[in-house]
């Protein structure tokens, strides 16, 4: 048999049933799944050093566990010294097994390094079944050593899933086992 993430077996197993039961799902095709989970990181400082975006690329790389891509600006500003096409930020995104050993090192390892950590803002869903999570810090993943971070700097972790409403989705984020305040 091949390798199955241990999220990815628990949502077939148990989470699926849970789902099915509270929503009242007629099919087990229509409870809702996590699609794929992007992290990305603005770099803006990179107009001026090029070097700071290999550094992010390199990190969300270490993070995913899957190459990351830089992202190009779309438009021209003057202000900011900013020309189209330039780099100044990266992002990866996750599918497949990937995704749930992701969630699953973001659950058990990273969040609870978070200082005075009481759980997940309630505040991030879209209206339309998807999560937003802003994390300050990328030393909380392990994967990342200390010492050779050139600066701390956050990230953004956006859950994309097949939920139609946001009480779908925190349900089946919950079951994922996404710790959310209690408010």
């Amino acid at each position: 048999m091949s390798y199955q993430a241990r999220l990815k077996k628990e949502f077939n197993e148990s989470i699926v049933t849970a789902l099915k039961e509270e929503f009242g799902y007629a099919n087990t095709m229509q409870v809702p799944r996590l699609q794929k989970i992007v992290i990305s990181r603005g770099v803006g400082a990179a107009v001026a050093d090029k070097k700071l975006i290999e550094h992010a690329i390199d990190e969300l790389t270490l993070i995913s566990g899957q190459k990351a891509i830089a992202t190009m600006s779309k438009k021209d500003v003057a202000a900011f010294k900013l020309r189209k096409g330039m780099p100044i930020g990266a992002k990866v995104t996750l599918r497949g097994a990937r995704m749930y050993e992701f969630l699953d090192r973001l659950v058990t390892t990273a969040l609870p390094r978070v200082r005075d950590f009481q759980g997940v803002k309630t505040t991030g869903f879209d209206g339309r079944g998807n999560y937003n999570l802003g994390i300050t810090e990328q030393i909380i993943f392990p994967e990342i050593d200390i010492d050779k971070v050139n600066k701390i700097s956050g990230m953004d972790i956006s859950f994309v899933t097949s939920a139609q409403t946001d009480k779908e989705a925190k349900s089946l984020l919950s079951e994922l086992g996404l710790p959310f305040k209690n408010s």
